[in-house]
């Protein structure tokens, strides 16, 4: 008890592991944004469209999302490091290619194909590393607090650290500082271990992996479409629909062969885990939709440059930076489930005010409070969501379940760019923003419907004995709200072992 009221320093070590991956959360969440204010600096430079580069920043999305999930799977078979260290090499080569487009195509190349793969790579290695390395509950929200603040100060800053390099230098520059963080990333990494040892015999389901992307690529391609042809929309969106429907038919077929899917269907049966994905989507899907939509407001319909763009989602940016560096503060005094409500509740909020405000007034701003609410909201809710999602599964399945809850995620991303940019872009007014920003909100009402859905609080008595009684990751999570009733299964922490303390029996875990 002695050893859990004061918690041990971290070993200079562990810091930098903990560095590396949180510096990689954030530089994939800067290229998901940071673009958004070189809109006009590109379209001009490589003479092509606003819709052109939406397009480009939507697939680097849609390709993230797309190869997620196979991404996670290979690293049970190639090993997490060097997943992760593969990944930051292909995603370098691609920030660098981007530095020297001379068109749109090498763009999209470098960009959303090279620095979609590598992120693909190396995305599902920080969350399942981050679940081993940190078995309790105190020290996980510690480190994913770390981890999603980066990330989202990455998506939230992206613009105004992209505005002020391109107006100071250029926007290719902007890869060249990608490039550069890539490079202390890999040096950072030197001290990473991987937990477990890969398994080279580990079956992987590549036809699975093409139905999966092929079904996902289709669907938000058909969204983009609904600009310029209802009817190819229409079709691509029952494509992709079809295509994912034979992906979880075949699935389905393989585990009933004793075949190992991409994507074990057992992963949908606990509730708490599915309730905290649909959170991840939205919460995403807000916060990439917001990014693109101001923006490209601002600079297209207001004439305002890079810089200044920039500067507005300062707001943003701090409020994410203020209540996600407080996610171990108020992990520790309110449920999960509290958290992502009152997360949502502000981001809609600061939607609402942000379409008010925009209207009534033409200074800049009229934008401020509404993306510090936003911002507020998300960095309330992002690490409960994923601690929700990870936690509700044993240590063999983080693969699995970091591959898939970071597709959502990504998923959600490139729905946000998608709907929203296709309506603003459809007609770049005053109203074309308001619509955009109230399909976001309503969205999010969506999102704070599910996260009402999650299972409150456990008795805090109970929650106390068990956390004295057992080891860590052993019991249900204490005061966080994961932890949920027979019928869901989840709740447990995965068992990983714990060093010098048996481990204590745990309550039958429903996957």
């Amino acid at each position: 008890m002695a050893d859990q009221a004061v918690p041990p320093k971290v070993p200079p070590e562990e810091r930098r592991v903990l560095a590396a991956l949180a510096l990689a959360q954030f530089i994939c969440s800067f290229a998901g944004s940071n673009m958004n204010v070189m809109i006009n600096d590109i379209s001009r430079d490589l003479d092509t469209t606003v819709q052109g580069v939406q397009v480009s920043i939507t697939l680097f999305l849609l390709v993230m999302a797309a190869l997620m999930i196979p991404g996670g799977k290979i690293t049970d078979r190639y090993g997490r490091k060097r997943c992760f260290l593969a990944g930051l090499v292909v995603y370098a080569v691609g920030a660098l290619l981007c530095a020297g487009a001379p068109g749109l195509g090498v763009l999209i190349l470098g960009n959303s194909i090279l620095e979609g793969v590598g992120t693909a790579l190396l995305i599902p290695p920080v969350y399942i590393l981050t679940t081993l390395l940190y078995p309790d509950v105190t020290s996980r929200a510690r480190a994913f607090g770390v981890i999603m603040a980066l990330g989202g100060i990455g998506a939230a800053a992206g613009p105004l650290i992209g505005g002020l390099i391109t107006t100071g230098i250029s926007w290719r520059a902007a890869f060249v500082f990608q490039a550069l963080v890539i490079a202390l990333i890999v040096w950072l990494s030197r001290g990473i271990e991987d937990p477990l040892p890969p398994d080279p015999h580990r079956a992987f389901d590549t036809g699975g992996a093409v139905l999966s992307a092929a079904g996902l690529v289709l669907i938000v391609m058909g969204i983009l479409a609904a600009d310029n042809d209802v009817w190819l929309m229409i079709a691509l969106l029952v494509l992709g629909g079809l295509v994912l429907v034979w992906f979880f038919r075949s699935t389905r077929a393989k585990e009933r062969a004793g075949r190992e899917p991409l994507l074990s269907l057992s992963l949908f049966r606990d509730r708490t885990s599915n309730l905290g994905l649909v959170t991840q989507n939205v919460q995403w899907l807000l916060l990439m939709g917001t990014s693109f939509t101001v923006a490209a407001y601002l600079q297209v319909v207001r004439g305002y440059d890079a810089i200044q763009t920039g500067v507005i989602f300062t707001a943003a940016t701090l409020g994410l930076l203020l209540t996600s560096l407080a996610a171990q503060r108020l992990a520790e005094r309110r449920s999960q489930r509290t958290l992502i409500m009152a997360g949502f509740t502000l981001s809609v909020a600061g939607v609402a005010v942000l379409v008010a405000l925009v209207a009534s007034f033409s200074t800049a701003w009229a934008f401020v409070p509404g993306l510090l609410l936003i911002g507020l909201g998300l960095g309330v809710m992002l690490t409960p969501s994923v601690n929700v999602v990870q936690s509700s599964f044993p240590e063999e399945r983080q693969g699995e379940i970091s591959g898939l809850s970071r597709s959502v995620s990504n998923l959600g991303s490139s729905f946000g760019t998608a709907i929203a940019g296709t309506i603003l872009v459809a007609g770049l007014t005053t109203g074309a923003y308001a619509a955009a920003m109230i399909t976001l909100g309503v969205i999010g009402l969506g999102g704070l419907a599910a996260a009402a859905r999650l299972p409150g609080a456990p008795d805090r008595t109970a929650a106390a004995d068990a956390t004295a009684g057992s080891a860590p990751g052993a019991g249900a999570e204490p005061e966080t709200g994961t932890g949920a009733g027979p019928e869901t299964g989840a709740g447990a922490e995965p068992p990983v072992p714990d060093a010098g303390r048996p481990p204590a029996p745990r309550r039958p875990h429903r996957a």
